[in-house]
């Protein structure tokens, strides 16, 4: 017998037994015309066990090093007879345990990483393989020809085929080694993973529900429900991207709920995905749905601040626990409510801890929340995944927000041009009703200045463009004040958030009309752009710094929310000594000030989006696959991964000792140099690269040899501004 594994109670699995289980899967897992193609891939991944020393050493001799992922790679010419499905096949059966490599070249040495290299290196006979699996391999491929015309399709350039090939290399890649994952855990586990389920019947009707009982008498509940209506009449329309462009406060996440289920019900699609730009907006939006869905759905928050072990989660129990985790590994749960960062890095990185999920985004309802926020210089992969995954996968998006780029003419002139893309709110007559402040150019203003404005309100919120800037003027607020920025760890934010909420709410208990609110209950709140989106805080007077049209909008969202005031204003300023004709957003914002009386009118917002991406046509391919590699012979995926950051590197993490349970993990790393990151990413801020360096030359800061770094001084935290780089003075 030869051995692919041994679980814990010395049980043996055959290597064809793992290969065949894995092939059927993987078959099982991939769309047409891929299935039997993935099936051969499949069955000859693991043919490298089949080596002697291989057996030696999954029999106890583990000072044998043996690879056995390359031997699949050799074969594959015999089987396949077509040079592009080989370089596929190729590059996901090398890279199924360490990731895709890079294609490499001829005349690579068989001690690089690349395809070629490794192609080059020796291996021991396995040659059995023909006969252990000959039955299975008797069944040859026969739609070569389909696959290359599919992967042809839509493709007008060799740029388009780049980027195509290289999704469905990883997308390939993606279905191998979650069914090579999966038939592993069976066979060592003893059991099946439970998959996270929702009844999405029962999600429609509670959602219904809800929407029903919002009472329609206001002008503005009246509109309210007249554009949601919009979106909910045109539900039988089938398209493959839906674009929803609503106001603030008119209730888009609801409404957007109610299409998803809708249309997930109609064309019977196994989950719901979303996609949401920032760890804080997921919290809200989470807690939301898990009050309104109940038990009828079990959602999935696939975020780094998020712990499901946590004692605070309603449901911790071990096997629930256990569950979640599981299904993070490959989403397998029907309601998922992730990050952007997640998502394109399911898509765009080269790991298999990565890319299991890919396949999973298939047959899917993706809302992207915020859809603005997608980074211009990522722009085109961004796209290209959204369009890939909803014309080849069976899924369809859903593009959510207040501020709405002209996504139709982006997509037609940067990725497919060939998607069928729908509006779902024509008619914008009604959007006139939902804005609920005015927007001011104050022009420049002091520090102290700005704060004695702000003291005039009862609740107001200053919106900086950097960190150091809201530290301080946090300093000179002299009532009660709230600070929120990345030097904050993500627990300070969320708490800090928390009670901001709360105060609010026992001003407007207190003083009904918010009159005559004396100096020590007013609120001043200073926050950098995090508090922009989905952050649900309502303020009577918003200040925002000068940037760019949308982040000034955005700001906007949190003055006056409810509506309950008239002539409510967002004041824009510029910071006496600070320089505002850096990039394009700038100047681009500025033309709309003077042109517009005002700037929240939908001419205005698709003004901005236009100028911006007409100025930044280079800018918005640059992070494409096709720059990095003209032609796909020589394909780089892993080189690409690298490269791959929807979060520039220029940051790093550092982790803040701040109770017992960050304590005993900290403890944990520095002593067994391992520990469960993803439960110490609640207690991490960021810096940039120049900040590191100095709290590194003031050896405050050690990573235990770990490359996780933490800080060892803990007068250098604050929970009310965050981490602080200056030295700090003792006297003795």
């Amino acid at each position: 017998m030869y051995i692919a594994h041994i679980n814990k109670d010395n049980g043996k699995q055959s290597i064809k037994e793992h290969c065949v289980n894995t092939a059927e899967l993987c078959k099982q897992y991939t769309i047409f015309p891929f299935k039997n193609f993935m099936y051969t891939v499949a069955l000859l991944h693991d043919i490298g066990k089949f080596q002697p020393s291989f057996q030696k050493r999954i029999l106890g001799n583990n000072s044998i090093k043996i690879e056995h992922s390359i031997c699949g790679a050799h074969e594959i010419p015999q089987m396949i007879h077509c040079e592009i499905l080989e370089l596929i096949a190729q590059l996901c059966i090398a890279g199924h345990h360490s990731g895709i490599p890079d294609v490499g070249f001829r005349n690579d040495t068989e001690d690089m990483c690349t395809l070629k290299g490794r192609l080059k290196r020796r291996t021991e006979d396995y040659n059995v393989y023909k006969l252990e699996l000959k039955y299975e391999l008797s069944n040859q491929i026969d739609d070569t020809k389909t696959i290359k015309e599919f992967l042809l399709k839509d493709c007008n350039t060799e740029e388009d085929f780049v980027n195509k090939f290289g999704f469905f290399i990883r997308y390939c890649f993606s279905c191998l080694t979650d069914a090579d994952s999966i038939d592993t855990a069976r066979f060592s586990n003893g059991k099946e993973n439970k998959t996270l389920t929702a009844d999405f019947e029962k999600c429609l009707e509670k959602t219904n529900n809800k929407l029903s009982s919002f009472k329609c008498k206001t002008k503005l509940q009246k509109a309210r429900a007249s554009i949601q209506n919009q979106v909910f009449k045109k539900v039988d329309k089938d398209s493959e991207i839906y674009l929803i462009n609503m106001p603030t406060g008119s209730g888009k996440t609801l409404c957007s709920l109610k299409f998803a289920l809708e249309r997930a019900i109609r064309k019977k699609k196994k989950r719901i995905i979303y996609i949401i730009p920032y760890n804080s907006i997921i919290n809200q939006i989470a807690e939301e749905f898990e009050i309104l869905l109940g038990e009828s759905a079990h959602i999935l928050r696939h975020q780094s601040t998020f712990d499901y072990d946590n004692p605070t989660n309603k449901n911790n129990d071990e096997d629930y626990c256990k569950t979640f985790e599981f299904a993070i590994e490959n989403w397998d749960s029907q309601f998922i409510i992730t990050t952007a960062v997640q998502f394109f890095e399911s898509i765009y990185k080269n790991t298999r801890k990565k890319l299991r999920k890919l396949h999973n985004i298939s047959d899917s309802i993706l809302i992207f929340d915020e859809a603005h926020l997608m980074p211009t210089e990522y722009l085109r992969p961004c796209l290209d995944a959204i369009s890939y995954t909803t014309k080849y996968l069976n899924s369809e998006a859903v593009f959510l927000t207040a501020t709405m780029p002209d996504f139709r003419k982006l997509i037609k002139e940067y990725s497919l041009n060939n998607c069928k893309i729908l509006n779902l709110v024509d008619n914008t007559s009604e959007f006139k009703i939902f804005k609920k402040c005015r927007f001011k150019d104050i022009g420049q203003i002091s520090c102290e200045n700005l704060v004695q404005q702000a003291g005039n309100f009862p609740s107001s919120l200053i919106v900086v463009n950097t960190r150091r800037n809201a530290k301080s003027i946090f300093k000179l607020l002299p009532y009660k004040k709230y600070h929120l920025s990345t030097y904050m760890t993500s627990k300070d934010r969320e708490d800090t958030i928390n009670e901001i909420q709360d105060e609010l709410n026992r001003l407007e208990e207190d003083f009904p009309y918010l009159e005559n609110v004396p100096q020590d209950r007013k609120i001043a709140v200073i926050s950098t752009s995090l508090i922009e989106a989905g952050v649900d805080l309502d303020f009577y007077k918003v200040f925002r710094e000068f940037n760019g049209l949308d982040h000034i909008l955005q700001a906007g969202g949190r003055c006056n929310r409810e509506g309950k005031r008239t002539g409510a204003e967002v004041d824009i300023f510029e910071l006496e000594g600070e320089r505002y004709n850096k990039g394009d957003r700038f100047q681009i914002t500025r033309s709309i000030i003077k042109k517009y009386k005002d700037i929240s009118c939908e001419e205005s917002i698709y003004d901005y989006y236009d100028q911006l991406y007409y100025m930044r046509n280079d800018e918005i391919q640059h992070k494409s696959l096709h720059k990095l590699c003209k032609s796909f012979w020589r394909i780089c995926l892993k080189q690409y991964a690298q490269e791959f950051n929807l979060i520039p590197e220029s940051t790093i993490s550092i982790i803040i000792n701040q109770d017992e349970e960050s304590e005993k993990f900290i403890n944990e790393l520095r002593n067994t140099k391992k520990t469960n990151m993803r439960k110490l990413q609640k207690y991490a801020c960021t810096v940039y690269k120049k900040e590191f360096d100095e709290l590194l030359k003031q050896g405050i800061v050690d990573d235990y040899g770990t490359g996780v770094w933490c800080l060892t001084n803990k007068d250098y935290y604050d929970n009310e501004t965050g981490i602080t780089v200056e030295s700090c003075d003792y006297i003795i």
